[in-house]
C-alpha cells in the first residue's frame, strides 16, 4: 500500500501547494472493510477545513483520472496535526529544533520510547537530546517519531 500512497503523492503535490498549502504526507490504509486515502496538509498560518475542501476537490479529479487506486476508498484531506508524525526526510529537516516523540523497534538503554528535542537528521541517523545528552537513532530503528506537544 505504501507504493498508492507515493504515486498519488507524486501525482497530487504540485495542485496542492498551488491551493496555499504543503502536502506533508499521504497514507493509504485499510481499517476493516474499509480503504481510506488520507493526504495530509500543513500551513504555517495553520489548515482550516476550506483549506481541505479545497484541497480535496482540486486532488479528486486527478487522482481520478490516473487511477492508481484498483479497489474503492473514501477520499480524506486533513491538517498534519500538532502531533504529526515524521515520516520522510524533508520532515526531519524541517523539525530540528522542535521536541519529539521517538519509539524504536526494540529496547535501546531498557527503553522504547524516548522524549527529547530533534537535533539533526544526517545520512538516515536521527540525533535527538534527551536531558541534555544526543542520542543517535538509525531510522531503521525507529517504529514511530511524532511531534510531542506538552
Amino acid at each position: 500500500m505504501a507504493g498508492v500512497a507515493e504515486k498519488v503523492f507524486a501525482l497530487v503535490k504540485e495542485t496542492v501547494e498551488n491551493e496555499g498549502v504543503n502536502l506533508w504526507d499521504v497514507r493509504f490504509v485499510k481499517e476493516g472493510a474499509s480503504h481510506y486515502l488520507r493526504i495530509f496538509i500543513d500551513s504555517e498560518n495553520g489548515v482550516t477545513i476550506d483549506d481541505c475542501t479545497n484541497v480535496s476537490h482540486a486532488v479528486d479529479p486527478i487522482i481520478d483520472e490516473a487511477d492508481p487506486i484498483d479497489c474503492s476508498y473514501y477520499l480524506e484531506v486533513c491538517s498534519a496535526g500538532l502531533g504529526r508524525e515524521l515520516t520522510r526526510d524533508e520532515h526531519f529537516t524541517a523539525m530540528i529544533g522542535k521536541d519529539v516523540k521517538l519509539r524504536t523497534f526494540k529496547a535501546v538503554d531498557g527503553t522504547k520510547e524516548f522524549i527529547g528535542r530533534l537535533v539533526s537528521f544526517e545520512n538516515g541517523t536521527v540525533t535527538v537530546e534527551i536531558n541534555g545528552d544526543n542520542k543517535e537513532f538509525s531510522r531503521k530503528e525507529i517504529s514511530k517519531i511524532t511531534l510531542e506537544d506538552f
